[in-house]
């Protein structure tokens, strides 16, 4: 682990889009994907031994993003977060507490690229 609590391999992935029954239908037919629809904004994809791995939710007017984000889990969201805006990262979304899953937040990097974090 570096310094910064940062770990290499993504924890879990976020697609947001505009229309979510849609890309729903698309992944599922496209990797084989197990879903869990939570409702008609939020659907959970089943990983290895059936545990959530990612999720496709709905974008709205408000979203702070679409598209895939990877989250890495970090130690401390709140740390790992500020380090990213030291070194030229822009917040998309604050600290977030997600019911069974922690504490979210993402960031674009200087590239504008969306990352995401996950912690306890």
């Amino acid at each position: 682990m570096t310094p910064t609590g940062h770990h290499p391999a993504p924890a879990w992935f976020d697609i947001s889009t505009p229309d979510a029954p849609r890309a729903r239908r698309f992944y599922q037919e496209m990797f084989g994907w197990r879903m869990n629809v939570l409702d008609e904004t939020y659907t959970l994809v089943a990983g290895e031994g059936g545990r959530p791995a990612g999720g496709i939710g709905q974008a709205g007017p408000g979203s702070p993003y679409t598209g895939i984000v990877a989250y890495f889990p970090v130690d401390d969201v709140d740390a790992a977060l500020q380090r990213a805006e030291e070194l030229g990262g822009s917040r998309t979304l604050d600290p977030t507490s997600v019911p069974g899953q922690g504490r979210i937040a993402v960031f674009t990097d200087p590239d504008g690229n969306a990352v995401g974090l996950l912690g306890p």
